[in-house]
């Protein structure tokens, strides 16, 4: 069971958490917990880190050891909570178990977990609080997983300890067709697969970490997301993550997801010549700026080419200073950057064996007079750039054309 920051934000939810922790062993299971640090909790961490020594802290050990505390509060308040409900509880750090990883602090791999402690524990009946989002290096130093880690500790503690079921308690009883916020008429999907849920967390999808459903996929661990804000027994809803063959009916289109932290680079009078391409990108990649949308067409100059990309808003700056050390050696005019964009998907593993869906989704854009800037497809998904004034109404409009409406009824 893992609960997020929002589910521990105070005592009386963790107070909550307990109880749904004592109807999980109430109904027969050992039961391992994994948990967030309160909600708000990093961002102070992150915060005073950051104040203390720059935005370079992030890659340093102490960084670690300062952003990883709001987990072990967590854990030690759940674990007391137990205790005084009469229910044998323990915490566990992730240095205790231990989680091994590589020392890329701040955004750490799991290389092992040594569960050989915690499943003696489980077996004489305790409930076991592990920390989540952190770990142990070689050198015995804290590393922490990276912003959202916790669901991927969570899969992992599930894979190491074979457990039966991995459940994410968040502040929604699942995934919905797309953001409620922007679409009232969303809906709940009972059941969606792994390769769905992957694509909607890498496009920013908040529910789950994106390792954590490539874990789950990899290693078949079945998960299911659900709300922690009710009572245990008060509702039975929640969407369950799967293989795609386990799924009975396969729907062309599952969701719809905006990305608004999207920027787009121009990159004018590009020399149209072998290695070019290869140049900027390399360069790019040196710097950890990750690409997605590419597109290239033929400038009025016949011996060059503009390239135009996507990245994401927070990489522009780096992307504008990496380009403009390179300018001379790859013998570009100009260079844009618009950040006035946004990017808006369709995902739906029947898109495999559909014809037509791009061109329905391009209709239906076209239809309210919505411009599309960039595109990029993949085999369950296809994503269009467009003026970020426009974020909602293409969502709305396509969430509509694909029938992902709530029934009246």
């Amino acid at each position: 069971m893992k609960f997020g920051g929002t589910s521990v934000k105070s005592i009386d939810r963790i107070e909550r958490v307990a109880r749904h922790v004592m109807a999980g062993r109430a109904a027969g299971y050992k039961v391992c917990v994994n948990v967030s640090a309160m909600a708000g909790e990093t961002d102070r961490l992150v915060d005073l880190a950051t104040s203390a020594f720059g935005n370079k802290a992030a890659r340093m050990a102490e960084y670690d050891t300062v952003v990883s505390t709001g987990e072990q509060v967590t854990a030690g308040l759940l674990s007391l909570v137990l205790q005084r409900h009469g229910i044998a509880a323990r915490s566990w750090l992730g240095w205790q178990l231990p989680f091994q990883t590589d020392a890329r602090h701040g955004a750490a791999t799991i290389h092992e977990i040594d569960t050989s402690s915690l499943g003696d524990s489980l077996e004489a009946g305790e409930v076991a609080v592990v920390a989540g989002f952190q770990g142990i290096d070689e050198e015995g130093r804290i590393t922490t997983l990276g912003r959202g880690g916790s669901d991927t500790s969570a899969v992992a503690l599930a894979i190491a300890l074979n457990a039966g079921r991995c459940d994410i308690y968040t502040d929604v009883d699942g995934v919905y067709t797309s953001d409620p916020r922007i679409v009232p008429s969303a809906r709940r999907l009972d059941q969606i697969s792994y390769e769905e849920m992957l694509e909607m967390a890498s496009l920013g999808a908040k529910v789950l970490q994106t390792r954590s459903v490539g874990l789950a996929m990899r290693y078949g661990v079945p998960l299911r997301v659900l709300s922690s804000l009710g009572e245990p027994g008060e509702s039975k809803v929640f969407t369950q993550i799967m293989s795609e063959q386990e799924i009975m009916e396969r729907r062309v289109v599952s969701a719809v997801v905006p990305s608004r932290s999207e920027a787009r680079v121009d990159l004018l009078g590009v020399p149209d010549k072998p290695g070019v391409s290869a140049m900027i990108f390399t360069a790019l990649a040196a710097a950890k700026v990750n690409i997605d949308m590419i597109i290239q067409s033929q400038s009025r100059d016949s011996a060059s080419v503009n390239l135009s990309f996507t990245l994401k808003e927070q990489d522009l700056s780096i992307a504008q200073s990496v380009l403009a050390e390179r300018k001379s050696d790859i013998g570009y005019t100009e260079i844009l950057a618009d950040q006035n964009v946004a990017k808006v998907s369709i995902i739906g593993v029947g898109m495999n064996d559909r014809s037509g869906v791009a061109a329905q989704m391009f209709e239906t854009l076209s239809s309210r007079g919505i411009n599309i800037l960039n595109i990029s497809t993949s085999e369950i998904k296809i994503s269009v750039l467009v003026s970020s004034e426009y974020t909602e109404l293409a969502v709305r409009a396509l969430h509509d054309s694909f029938g992902l409406r709530q029934s009246s009824a």
